[in-house]
């Protein structure tokens, strides 16, 4: 997968062109491989498409306009709320949006002890590990991809939408390509290793 993991761009235009189940159902599958802490496992997806999708817009942009009209969870963001709203737009282009829910997570307000949290940041890591590997087996059927973080801009809205159990961490587009993007500028690897040896 070297190819895959040099050639992977965030895609924020899609093409209509569906996408089959066995595709989605692969992708998944993809992902349920990853390991985690423990073996927890601590993944749920959620694949909506359609009217669903259609719904789920709708509580994504309320939630939007709650952020602008000062009820804000992301206070001191306020300069990203035009890139959510470009988010959602490129999220109605695409034919497949899928959540990604910890099902042993917490409440982002829940107040937890330490231990709690490093089990919190494990599974958070594991299912980091999950996506990934999920961009990368789209990558490699041709199909494109974009890892969605603005879902915190209607954070509430989206949960009561989703109504499941645990706890929302992102969103995946998934969809054929319409763009070719360029590589991103990427921090060299020498600025970003420390290498460290026995003092012989």
């Amino acid at each position: 997968m070297i190819r895959e993991i040099y050639e992977r761009r965030s895609i924020r235009k899609f093409s209509e062109k569906p996408l089959s189940k066995q595709d989605i159902m692969e992708i998944i599958e993809s992902g349920t491989k990853a390991p985690s802490s423990k073996n927890r496992q601590p993944w749920k997806y959620i694949v909506v498409q359609g009217e669903a999708k259609r719904e789920m817009l709708e509580a994504f942009r309320t939630g939007i306009k709650r952020e602008e009209n000062g009820e804000a969870l992301l206070p001191g963001s306020r300069q990203h709320i035009s890139a959510a709203k470009y988010t959602v737009k490129i999220m109605e282009q695409a034919p497949v949006i899928l959540f990604a829910v910890n099902p042993l997570g917490k409440d982002i307000f829940a107040e937890m002890t330490p231990e709690e949290r490093i089990y919190e940041i494990c599974n958070i890591q594991s299912l980091s590990a999950s996506i990934q590997n999920m961009l990368l087996a789209a990558e490699e059927k041709g199909i494109g991809s974009l890892w969605i973080c603005d879902i915190y801009f209607a954070y509430g809205e989206l949960c009561r939408w989703l109504d499941t159990e645990g706890e929302l961490l992102a969103a995946i587009a998934f969809g054929y390509p319409e763009e070719s993007p360029g590589a991103r500028p990427r921090r060299a690897v020498e600025d970003v290793v420390e290498w460290r040896k026995d003092r012989t």
